[in-house]
């Protein structure tokens, strides 16, 4: 049970919340061909699947059967599969805070770059924090909006990470599909360079509610290459963005230069584009709400296959 100052801090940074509501004009609709079937009465579990080769690369070319899905140990029946480049709802965050300053206009750059690959059937929004959480564009499917929102940002303040991170898998998780007709997949890219240092939710909480979510998380965590400032608060920022990355099937990057972020954002933007979708009907019928592991294996000699770590079990019936 969530505890009543946890409660209380959730309505607070929603409370923090700067900027306009979200954008529902740019919900374009995926061909059918890209989109997975939805039964009524059943639970199909969803899995965006990465599959990569001995030195990285991406493999694009498996088929379903080149796949097995084990839910705590037992192997599943893999009912969907897709090769498609499904849309994306992508939340982009970048970290304004004054110790970007020095580094602000790369960052904006290189996410400018990453914006102006999406697809124009893909959703984004841009989220700035430093002190407090900002929405400066709401998802939508128009470059040159984001490319606005991305270059007003302004470095100063201090660091509210978790904040910005439970806001965004909220925000995505209002625009998640009521059907099949606007599946998308959904990803959290954000940048920043040091601790947290202001939230008000503590990182379990944040962290419970990205295993709970759809969404993977990529995160860049902007090192300094001076040995006396790998400081106790660095490494466990290191920590926090490798945990969020690994528990929701997405990737840490811990870069010393601001000029390798545009390699990083073009690594993501060809991740992204690279998935496999799986969908499965658990053998485990309880409904306990009770954690769930998954483990993804594929045929193909050393390639490795990645997606989240488990999920809830669902519910049961009130």
């Amino acid at each position: 049970m969530r505890s009543r100052r946890s409660a209380a801090a959730i309505a607070v940074v929603c409370g923090l919340l700067v900027g306009p509501g979200r954008d529902t004009s740019a919900q374009a609709t995926p061909p059918a061909s890209q989109r997975p079937s939805f039964r009524a009465g059943v639970e199909l579990v969803s899995l965006n699947v990465t599959v990569t080769g001995r030195s990285g690369n991406y493999l694009t070319d498996l088929g379903q059967d080149d796949f097995a899905v084990f839910e705590d140990g037992v192997k599943q029946d893999v009912e969907f599969f897709s090769r498609a480049q499904l849309p994306i709802a992508l939340a982009l965050l970048l970290d304004t805070s004054a110790s970007m300053e020095d580094k602000l206009a790369t960052a904006q750059e290189a996410a400018v770059g990453f914006a102006r690959r999406l697809r124009p059937n893909d959703a984004a929004s841009v989220i700035d924090f430093d002190s407090r959480v900002t929405i400066l564009q709401p998802f939508t499917s128009d470059a040159a909006s984001l490319e606005k929102a991305i270059r007003d940002t302004a470095a100063g303040g201090s660091t509210s990470l978790y904040n910005a991170i439970y806001i965004a898998l909220n925000e995505i998780k209002k625009s998640r599909a009521k059907s099949a007709d606007d599946v998308r997949r959904e990803a959290i890219v954000v940048l920043s360079d040091g601790e947290d240092t202001s939230s008000l939710l503590p990182f379990e909480e944040v962290l419970e509610l990205a295993k709970r979510s759809e969404t993977s998380i990529y995160a860049i965590g902007i090192r300094s290459k001076h040995p006396f400032e790998t400081s106790r608060g660095f490494k466990e920022a290191d920590f926090v963005l490798r945990q969020l990355a690994r528990e929701t099937g997405g990737r840490a990057f811990f870069p010393t230069e601001v000029a390798e972020l545009p390699d990083i954002y073009t690594q993501i933007a060809d991740e992204l584009a690279s998935q496999y979708t799986l969908g499965y009907t658990s053998k485990n019928a309880r409904r306990d709400g009770a954690w769930r592991r998954l483990v993804v294996r594929v045929s193909q000699p050393d390639a490795l296959a990645r997606t989240k770590q488990g999920y809830y079990g669902p519910l049961p019936v009130k």
